[in-house]
């Protein structure tokens, strides 16, 4: 199940159930309140192709944020990385590689061999 908020595009950015569960976890023993905050995810200079992904919790939405909830858990998007992340999946990975949260990004044209960075 997915809304959207502050008319932002169906299409910024969605996130499987599966990542979804996972962060609103962590979120719940970090002690926050997910009908408030959420999760940004966001574009940084940095790696070794030139850009890199970050996550991190938030309390409430900057006033310019793209808002969109997906199975309970509000992402939280900035401007400048909408360019960058717009029709992404968020995805929560486990197995022997190791677990975490990976972006499967539609627009990547190149991304460097440890698979952190990325260029558009």
């Amino acid at each position: 199940m997915s809304t959207v908020e502050q008319g932002a595009p169906e299409d910024a950015v969605a996130v499987t159930e599966q990542a979804a569960s996972e962060a609103l976890d962590l979120m719940e023993r970090e002690g926050m309140d997910a009908s408030e905050g959420g999760l940004r995810l966001y574009v940084q200079q940095g790696g070794c192709a030139g850009l890199s992904y970050g996550m991190r919790f938030e309390h409430e939405p900057e006033a310019d944020d793209t808002v969109t909830e997906h199975h309970g858990l509000r992402i939280l998007v900035d401007p400048a990385s909408l360019d960058y992340i717009e029709g992404s999946v968020l995805d929560y990975e486990g197995g022997l590689q190791g677990e975490g949260f990976h972006v499967e990004n539609p627009n990547v044209v190149s991304e460097c061999g440890c698979g952190e960075s990325f260029r558009t």
